[in-house]
């Protein structure tokens, strides 16, 4: 069944069974909510029974927060209904759907497509009449002033706890417990301790963050979530200056009257170390910025964090590799992502590059795809252009008779004046949209052009004399550029993605850098000029694929 066949019986009056959807949300536990979901439901199940010809289909539950629609729940339901399995999407109440007026708009606009209506149990609209649409626009914009004014609420009741010293709410400071009658911080002492050690190590013995991490998770101890010990959890607690009786909240520092437990003086130390040893490990990425070509790009399938660039020395030699975040921070218990030897992977995929942009056909055919997408989104708001002028302007001419009979007499003034009201309402949504359709036209000018073969020819010769060259700046650009992610699963299973390179729109003028379309670089190669990148499209490479079909294998 098409989604017009669908809109069509979902607003007929005569129309039969409507398969009906709810959907539920609160923003965290139900203790405080005032439409708890049991509630909800329950209010939902009746309104439905009392409707004609409806039936619940199916039923979905966040626990989120209405700012944004990026819900898994809420996902899944528009996702369904654009499969068409539901003609009705029912909630409680409007903030239960979204508290944003843009989320709200993106929403309706989606179920729309899907030919589905969307009803509130406690509030008088329809979004299958203009009456409605315009209704429900309106309570979305207080739905968003509630929101505001909850947040600003919020903060500055957040900010009178603070300048009485009360903690404000969150994850409490290792070290402390909350009195639950004052919102007083409290000394824990089972963890006060830990931080006396762990300030004593940093400034006595001179051990840095990695090490005394590892010496506490060595000794059993973990952190207040049940994790072990990372460097950046010690350096959480040796810059927190709750620790001498202080609490702060958005940049406003205020004493408060819980107990110290570090002395100032231990603390001020610590401060001058920290100081010290940052400058010296920023002195040594500035120094050693280019050693690791990917730093950013590779991606863990285990844990879903970030491949870093780590280095081992040896008595002769330092080895490079690239090591999971989590194994790295944490160990192999946590994540048992394999250490990759950085030279070999740097060389398999800078390789692979070669072959991808040289011989592979996918290139060109996702070009040539890009091309015809590019084309077709500027003929579709073209001729939506013209559609909202020709509405406009029909507008515009009924607006003009309705003046006409009120002035001949023809038409009470109540009447036109109703009319009119909806027909200003209707060509001021109408004007918005064609504002947004000529910055997309204008946008579209200014879309990247896809590479011809040519291009993509000329880009691999340059790939290729790049990386013979070996300029590290020149070799991080093309990586930076051309690759778009690169998964790993093991040495045995290492998935790189690329991007289709592309140029800007021409500008009227021409262009300065030449006309090869390349630009002289800082250290004297020459490469490509690329600008920009359409979304990584899947271009495996057509080589280095040791042992399966979706990458390379490192041995």
């Amino acid at each position: 069944m098409t989604s017009s066949h669908r809109k069509g019986r979902i607003h007929q009056p005569d129309s039969t069974t409507k398969r009906v959807a709810i959907y539920l949300r609160i923003s965290t536990d139900e203790k405080n909510q005032p439409f708890s979901l049991e509630a909800q439901e329950t209010k939902l199940l009746a309104f439905i029974t009392s409707q004609d010809g409806w039936e619940l289909t199916s039923k979905y539950i966040d626990q989120a927060s209405g700012a944004t629609t990026d819900r898994p729940q809420l996902q899944r339901a528009l996702t369904a209904a654009r499969a068409g399995k539901f003609d009705i999407l029912l909630v409680y109440r409007l903030d239960r759907l979204t508290r944003s007026l843009r989320g709200l708009t993106e929403l309706l606009e989606t179920l729309d497509k899907a030919g589905v209506a969307f009803r509130s149990a406690t509030e008088p609209f329809d979004t299958g009449n203009a009456t409605g649409r315009m209704i429900i626009q309106i309570l979305g914009v207080i739905a968003e002033f509630e929101r505001a004014l909850i947040i600003d609420r919020v903060i500055n009741g957040m900010e009178v706890k603070a300048s009485l010293g009360q903690w404000q709410g969150g994850s409490r400071p290792y070290g402390y417990q909350i009195d639950p009658n004052t919102d007083h911080l409290t000394v824990d002492p089972v963890e006060a301790p830990i931080v006396r050690r762990i300030f004593t190590e940093y400034v006595n013995d001179r051990l840095g963050s990695q090490a005394i991490a590892r010496k506490l998770t060595s000794d059993g101890l973990r952190t207040k979530t049940g994790l072990p010990w990372s460097p950046a959890a010690i350096l959480t607690i040796l810059r927190n200056r709750v620790y001498l009786g202080y609490i702060s909240f958005r940049g406003v520092e205020h004493t408060a009257p819980h107990p110290t437990i570090i002395d100032p003086d231990l603390f001020g130390q610590a401060q001058k170390i920290l100081a010290e040893r940052a400058k010296s490990t920023a002195t040594k990425r500035a120094a050693s910025g280019s050693d690791y070509l990917l730093t950013g790009k590779i991606r863990c399938t285990h844990c879903g964090r970030h491949y870093i660039g780590t280095a081992a020395r040896g008595n002769l030699y330092r080895y490079r590799y690239y090591s999971c975040w989590t194994r790295n921070r944490y160990g192999t218990s946590i994540c048992p992502a394999e250490r990759l030897p950085a030279e070999q992977v740097d060389t398999a995929i800078l390789n692979a590059m070669i072959e991808t942009y040289a011989g592979s056909g996918l290139v060109a055919e996702a070009a040539a795809s890009l091309a015809g997408r590019i084309a077709d989104t500027r003929a579709a708001h073209r001729d939506e252009l013209a559609t909202v002028d020709s509405e406009i302007s029909k507008a515009e001419t009924a607006i003009d008779r309705y003046f006409n009979a009120f002035e001949a007499g023809t038409m009470t003034d109540a009447l036109a004046g109703s009319r009119i009201e909806k027909l200003t309402i209707k060509i001021k949504e109408l004007q918005g949209r064609r504002a947004e359709l000529v910055d997309h036209l204008a946008d579209d000018a200014t879309q990247p052009i896809p590479p011809t073969a040519a291009d993509l020819t000329r880009l691999s010769t340059q790939i290729a004399d790049a990386i013979r060259d070996g300029a590290p700046a020149t070799l991080r650009r093309l990586t930076d550029a051309l690759v778009a992610e690169i998964t790993v699963t093991s040495r045995s299973h290492i998935q790189p993605t690329f991007r289709i390179p592309t140029q800007p729109a021409a500008p009227a003028g021409g262009s300065d850098n030449g006309q090869d379309g390349t630009q002289p670089s800082s250290d004297g190669t020459e490469v490509r000029a690329i600008h920009g990148s359409v979304p990584p499209v899947g271009i495996e490479p057509t080589t280095y694929r040791l042992g399966d079909n979706s990458g390379f294998a490192l041995f």
